[in-house]
């Protein structure tokens, strides 16, 4: 999903300002499609604005520089329900815990521990953090997505539970390298 696309998605939901599209694209409900920094949401909403797919507000803050509000048009919308019928790209899915994984038999014991408790501990938080989503939202979509998320955590921390005593066993098998002996 483009940054364009995924500032459109923001606004289906309702006027935001840039800021607003970038928490929500952060730590909101759409943290999780895709990557969207500030130096690239503001110039998606000028291309969208240019291009007729959003329109601009200022609003006055008292004490405070005015504020710009994104709305997106029929057209915006258009587009975006469009964007969506296209075929998508693969999901991704990026692990640091994994590349500590990978070098388990170099890591020792020790390490992989530490390792496979902070990951748990960093799912739990994410579960936690969805499970506290209101899970009445009128959008249907967004409530499935939302128990597909608990599911691939609970998933996942079934399958720490599970298999983290072989991961423990694999890098117990090894010695250490200097590195790793220096972190423990």
């Amino acid at each position: 999903m483009s940054v364009r696309s995924l500032c459109l998605a923001i606004l289906t939901f309702g006027d935001a300002t840039g800021y607003e599209i970038r928490k929500e694209s952060t730590e909101g409900r759409f943290s999780y499609f895709d990557d969207a920094s500030f130096g690239s949401i503001y110039p998606a909403l000028a291309r969208l604005e240019a291009d007729g797919m959003v329109t601009v507000r200022e609003e006055q803050q008292p004490g405070k520089p005015g504020r710009k509000v994104y709305s997106i048009t029929e057209a915006g919308r258009d587009e975006f329900l469009a964007s969506l019928c296209e075929p998508q790209a693969p999901d991704t899915f990026k692990s640091p815990f994994l590349l500590i994984a990978m070098y388990a038999e170099e890591l020792g014991p020790a390490v992989i521990r530490r390792a496979l408790n902070r990951r748990k501990e960093q799912v739990l938080s994410e579960l936690k953090q969805m499970q506290d989503c209101n899970e009445d939202s009128p959008h249907s979509g967004s409530r499935w997505i939302r128990n597909y998320g608990i599911a691939c955590m609970n998933f996942t921390l079934a399958y720490l539970d599970e298999t983290g005593e072989d991961l423990i066993e694999i890098a117990s098998k090894s010695v250490p390298s200097p590195a790793a002996d220096a972190a423990e």
